[in-house]
């Protein structure tokens, strides 16, 4: 495990390489103006947690490895990063890792928001070509310019070379980048949606400053 920074961006994701999937481009452009940024994924499998390190740095954050995504070491992540913005996989995913990671953070963050204060802003992230688990496009209206963190993100990607990246997760990943990119009127983007906090939702995007 390593020491994490409080504050900025901090991702709780299912599997290891799922940041650098459907987030590592906007985890590097917010990393490369200085913002915190700490990606938590489970690491008790030697070779994905080599991955997971590796790819984390690579996009400009600190891994964080879980032994195990429960409530209680989601809370205690939470309240020890304080962050301002939490980022996690939709709770309708098609992946029920994917589902479990989301609603185990949505379980525990109630109880820190009160106590901390923090996150102050909660996002879910893409999934397997736009779709939920009821074969129904996801709803993700930020989209976030990540051109130029494009070679960054698929750097970090590719170092996950026990998965199949070259064959499967590349490509799907660069057809979504073009797809919300289209959107948006530029080259690759990501998309997210915002959770209410308590009943807030967040008055500022994603990647402008001061997130």
């Amino acid at each position: 495990m390593v020491a994490t920074p409080t504050g900025g961006i901090l991702t709780v994701m299912a599997h290891p390489d799922d940041a650098e999937l459907w987030a590592g481009g906007t985890l590097a452009v917010h990393a490369a103006t200085g913002v915190p940024v700490t990606i938590a994924v489970p690491g008790l499998n030697p070779t994905r947690r080599r991955e997971a390190v590796a790819g984390a740095r690579i996009l400009g954050a600190t891994p964080h490895l879980l032994d195990a995504i429960t409530v209680d070491t989601v809370r205690e992540l939470l309240v020890g990063v304080q962050p301002d913005v939490v980022m996690t996989h939709s709770p309708d995913d098609i992946h029920p890792d994917h589902q479990h990671a989301a609603q185990t953070l949505l379980t525990a963050l109630p109880d820190v928001v009160i106590s901390t204060g923090r996150p102050r802003a909660v996002y879910t992230c893409d999934s397997y070509h736009n779709l939920n688990r009821h074969g129904h496009p996801l709803h993700l209206p930020t989209i976030i310019d990540i051109t130029s963190a494009w070679r960054t993100k698929t750097t970090a990607l590719a170092v996950h070379q026990s998965q199949p990246i070259t064959e499967h997760f590349g490509p799907m990943a660069v057809t979504l980048a073009r797809l919300h990119g289209g959107r948006a009127g530029v080259r690759y983007a990501e998309a997210f949606a915002p959770v209410p906090v308590l009943g807030r939702l967040p008055i500022t995007p994603l990647a402008q400053k001061g997130i």
